[in-house]
């Protein structure tokens, strides 16, 4: 397979529309996410969308156990793996003063731990892409967030995680992007998914970033060349100062 991906978070929002984006541009696919039915209904779209193969692997991305075995079932089928998306995560929200640890643990496992792991489990597969392909190398896409740039009160612990993602991808760019893999944190404002429903009554669906716009701009940094190495991307809602999601 010359290009392949491993998508998680496929099942919906904005890691459905990058999944269904690269089955239409012909990459082979690992998708992943909790809801095993309703992944296997989303391989079926993501075949007939033009993938010319898809892996589905249903799994709670709080194993950091899991992710290691993600990566090695997306090495056995493929060989290499051209692009990682790190979309799965959990959104919580709640003051410091009495955020509950328990949740502060299962936000951390999601949005940071399992995520990390499952990025060095794929780094030999990511340098196997780079060695087929140098002039294009292999791409590491992590779905940051506002948070993660400017804080914002109620979101600490969620902010945090996201901006700890950020530090990862500027520190693999440092690692790795002499070697073909570089990385690309997104982080967007509020966006018109399940996650952001907690907030329509504040913010309402009409204002929020499309999912199709956070696919267009993963869909122009895959595109980018091994030579150029872009670490962050914020994407503003319309009418915002820029300063909050």
């Amino acid at each position: 397979m010359s290009r392949s991906a491993l998508v998680t978070g496929a099942s919906k929002g904005i890691g459905l529309g990058i999944a269904t984006r690269l089955a239409a541009q012909g990459y082979g696919l690992t998708v992943t996410a909790r809801d095993a039915e309703r992944l296997e209904m989303v391989a079926e779209d993501l075949r007939a969308a033009g993938a010319p193969d898809v892996v589905v692997a249903a799994g709670d991305m709080a194993d950091e156990e899991f992710a290691v075995r993600l990566a090695a079932a997306h090495g056995e089928h493929y060989g290499a793996m051209r692009a990682l998306i790190l979309n799965a995560g959990v959104g919580t929200s709640g003051a410091i003063a009495d955020f509950p640890m328990r949740r502060f643990d299962k936000t951390v496992a999601v949005n940071l731990r399992t995520p990390f792991t499952l990025l060095q489990a794929s780094l030999p597969l990511l340098h196997a892409a780079v060695k087929a392909d140098p002039a294009g190398g292999a791409k590491v896409i992590a779905l940051s967030s506002m948070t993660g740039v400017f804080a914002e009160g109620g979101l600490a612990v969620y902010g945090a995680t996201k901006a700890a993602l950020i530090s990862i991808v500027e520190t693999l760019n440092a690692e790795e992007s002499g070697n073909g893999i570089s990385a690309t944190a997104v982080a967007p404002g509020y966006v018109d998914t399940d996650m952001s429903a907690w907030t329509h009554d504040v913010i309402s669906p009409e204002s929020m970033i499309k999912v199709d716009d956070i696919v267009e701009v993963v869909d122009g940094l895959l595109r980018l060349s091994a030579r150029s190495v872009i670490s962050k991307v914020v994407v503003n809602r319309a009418g915002t100062s820029g300063y909050s999601a």
